[in-house]
């Protein structure tokens, strides 16, 4: 079995980047990828594409790379996969594809997602408009499940709309992902993509104000809707303290940060205040991100506070170590209990107490127990929440007939089916907040699920 040591990839000095918003993770170059690449053992039985959401041929398009055929790899890569680019940057791959690899087993997996970002990025391959007349579906929401559904469908020959409340589209991929792990050129770049598919993308359009999903339907011909809409609405702990000026949700910063281009002033005049301490709640890949954002915009301090240890962390280990490594503290094992203020009304610290690591919970990590007696303050201007978001219920507050459960998420079958005849869902409107990939994932088997309802209803 191969010994040889995976191919690293460059990526900017920590202390160059933390003054500015370029992209970290530099990408492989051609040598680097074809030297990655002839590490594959090209295994008879590969079980990488076990663990791939979307299906990608993973040993053909690495072979391709091996064999210098880069635009034939990028080709590959797209028969299963509309958002290639996106999905190299920000995929888990070593809980996916990686951790399925043989190679998992000496350390060394093969750099899928590398690879597959590689790939992506090498020339534009022309778009063929499929000939679209197997009839209309409506996609509400343009983040990752709805881009993949409309794509797949635009591909089987449905006209598709688009119908998307921001003024970009993109979802998560634009307004939640800072701009130093995912450009905003790379997301519009392969957005346009979509939209050679004949896929029409209409922004500023919240469905559940401007029309409901029976009004898509019976009015103007939709025959079914697939809903994307994400997990856009931010959680909050219920502290005393929370309504203080300088506290945020993870979500609002990020927003105001990537959509309105606050990470360019003064050449976009949205400045966003950041304090000199920020305390951000959180362990996962959004606390990072906001951590390592505020720290760009000049934070003189950028904590993450966690109530588990490091190892339990839901963050990807790439993204704990880009933290470490620029500067971000980690302040471990504490929890929150008030966030304190002044008598003008603006933050000026965080009561915390200690934790210790009790017996496992259901998410299989070691429930955090509060060690009693052992409050204590820390200095912080600033708080940003980035315990999780829950779905936004506009569009549903018109179509009581799709069930939601306990926690706000739209109840379907194993193929993205609501209780509404017609209308499909998925993504972090089914799940909650999860990955781009189970998103994407989602989409791609609703679409299918999609075609196979209409085919059927024409068929009777």
């Amino acid at each position: 079995m191969s010994k040889q040591s995976r191919t690293e990839m460059e990526e900017l000095d920590p202390r160059v980047r933390v003054n500015n918003f370029a992209e970290v993770a530099q990408g492989y170059t051609p040598e680097q990828a074809v030297k990655e690449a002839k590490r594959c053992l090209q295994c008879a039985d590969p079980k990488c594409m076990e663990g791939c959401p979307v299906q990608i041929d993973i040993p053909d398009f690495i072979e391709l790379i091996a064999e210098e055929k880069f635009d034939a790899a990028a080709e590959k890569i797209k028969e299963k996969n509309n958002l290639p680019a996106i999905c190299g940057r920000v995929c888990p791959q070593e809980d996916q594809c990686e951790l399925k690899c043989v190679l998992e087993s000496t350390g060394e997996p093969i750099a899928i997602g590398r690879l597959e970002r590689f790939a992506a990025n090498y020339g534009e391959d022309e778009v063929t408009k499929p000939v679209q007349d197997k009839g209309k579906v409506a996609v509400v929401g343009a983040g990752p499940a709805g881009l993949t559904a409309a794509a797949d469908l635009a591909k089987m020959g449905y006209k598709v709309t688009v119908f998307e409340s921001f003024h970009e589209a993109g979802g998560v991929l634009k307004y939640g992902i800072p701009e130093f792990r995912l450009p905003k050129e790379v997301v519009q770049e392969e957005i346009d993509q979509i939209k050679k598919l004949g896929v029409e993308i209409q922004l500023n359009k919240v469905v559940g104000k401007i029309k409901s999903v029976d009004e898509l339907m019976e009015q103007e011909g939709y025959q079914a809707v697939f809903v994307g809409t994400g997990a856009g609405l931010p959680k909050f702990l219920g502290l005393e303290g929370e309504n203080l000026n300088g506290v945020y949700s993870a979500n609002e910063f990020l927003t105001r940060v990537n959509l309105m281009k606050a990470y360019k002033f003064p050449e976009y005049k949205t400045p966003v205040y950041v304090g000199n301490k920020v305390a951000v709640i959180g362990g996962g890949n959004v606390a990072m991100d906001a951590a390592r954002t505020a720290l760009r915009l000049g934070a003189e301090e950028s904590m993450i506070v966690y109530r588990r240890s490091r190892e339990q962390m839901p963050a990807r280990e790439e993204e704990i170590e880009h933290a470490e490594e620029e500067g971000i503290q980690f302040q471990l094992l504490r929890n929150p209990t008030k966030i304190l203020g002044n008598e003008d009304g603006f933050v000026t610290g965080l009561e915390c107490i200690k934790m210790e690591l009790g017996e496992p919970d259901d998410s299989g990590r070691r429930r955090p127990i509060a060690i009693e007696g052992s409050e204590f303050e820390m200095d912080a201007d600033m708080v940003i929440m980035a315990i999780g978001q829950n779905p936004n219920p506009i569009l549903l507050d018109d179509s009581p007939e799709i069930e939601t459960t306990d926690w706000g998420t739209i109840k379907t079958d194993e193929v993205g089916q609501t209780t509404k005849e017609g209308v499909f869902a998925g993504g972090d409107i089914v799940t909650g907040a999860a990955t781009v990939i189970e998103a994407m994932g989602a989409g791609k088997d609703a679409a299918e699920a999609i075609d196979e309802y209409i085919q059927s209803k024409d068929d009777n």
